[in-house]
């Protein structure tokens, strides 16, 4: 069994840990926090032991009846990998303490790229992970874009991409970015970070993308054209699509155009929280002429990195060698398969 332990038990955190806890083989040994709120309670009935940051903030705990097992550090010393899931730029300063220990940790998209010297997406290489001590899993966005452009690129050739990511405001539950009322360049220039992020996973892959942020907390859209080094027909790309265990096709059928009704139907469907671990295109969308191929995929940001994550794991464990063994024994465990 991998032991792995989650320091930060936020948005990413608490569905990385609970995607770990039915892995077979894998255990949560903890969870950390930083200070009381909501998500220690729910720590607490899913049964993982939690570690503070703080020990000076353990009496807030106890009031409460909220058990604490110790500090992050007696946390580290019970694991073989650490998922780092705090806030951008905290992971960073946490490295230190994990090469300390000399213990394996992943790090997410928040992270620069540098931090961890590696930037993983399970489709496109995760053989290059076995063994690491340090993996970044990109972002949500960089993920999304990762999964579809290797998929295209592997059957078809690209010669270019162009992609405009239409980001969420903020994950539902932060006030504080809130009520927005505008759409903000994110950035004005061009390009975004994304297209440079996509290249440190796909190095040979040309890509200019560009960004906004409007009102809205469920998930990203993304605009994209591909240009290929060959004409594909529609049924084509189709195919691809749906023989991807996480790529899924929103039908025409389903009369869904928006995010929110996307969300409505995942959440009809059973899934944990809500959640979309995979990428979801607009079938309607998808038209080739050629050469070209354009879409609408929507992105998930709280759940589209938890399944690499747990990639990311075993990869980093030595545990099973073949990216696809591990992916469908992510999805199995998740009991998860694609829309579509």
């Amino acid at each position: 069994m991998i032991k792995v332990a989650i320091n930060g038990y936020g948005t990413i955190g608490k569905r990385v840990a609970d995607a770990v806890s039915v892995q077979k083989d894998m255990r949560v040994i903890g969870v950390s926090k930083t200070s009381l709120n909501a998500e220690a309670y729910v720590a607490r009935e899913r049964g993982y032991p939690l570690y503070l940051a703080d020990l000076a903030k353990k009496p807030a705990f106890d009031k409460v009846g909220i058990p604490i097992a110790g500090d992050i550090t007696e946390m580290l010393r019970e694991a073989d990998i650490v998922v780092d899931a705090t806030p951008g730029g905290v992971g960073a300063k946490n490295k230190g303490m994990y090469e300390q220990r000399g213990i394996k940790a992943i790090f997410q998209g928040g992270e620069d790229h540098e931090v961890a010297g590696f930037s993983f997406c399970s489709d496109c290489n995760y053989t290059q992970a076995l063994g690491r001590q340090f993996t970044r899993v990109v972002s949500c966005n960089t993920t999304g874009l990762c999964r579809i452009i290797n998929t295209i690129d592997k059957a078809f050739g690209i010669r270019k991409v162009h992609a405009v990511m239409v980001r969420r405001g903020a994950d539902p539950a932060e006030i504080k970015k809130g009520p927005v009322d505008a759409i903000v360049l994110d950035p004005v220039t061009v390009p975004s970070h994304h297209g440079p992020d996509v290249q440190t996973v796909l190095p040979h892959i040309n890509i200019t993308t560009m960004a906004t942020i409007v009102p809205t907390t469920f998930m990203h859209v993304h605009a994209i054209k591909m240009d290929l080094k060959r004409a594909a027909s529609r049924d084509e790309v189709l195919d691809r699509f749906r023989s991807h265990s996480r790529i899924g096709l929103i039908s025409k059928g389903t009369a869904i155009r928006s995010t929110a009704e996307l969300k409505e139907y995942v959440q009809d469907m059973g899934r944990p929280r809500a959640d979309m671990w995979e990428n979801g295109i607009f079938e309607a969308s998808v038209t080739t002429n050629g050469d070209e191929l354009l879409l609408f995929q929507a992105i998930h940001q709280e759940s589209v990195v938890v399944v690499e994550n747990v990639d990311a794991i075993r990869a980093m464990a030595g545990a099973i060698k073949d990216p696809a063994t591990s992916i469908k024994m992510t999805n199995e465990a998740l009991q998860f398969s694609a829309i579509g």
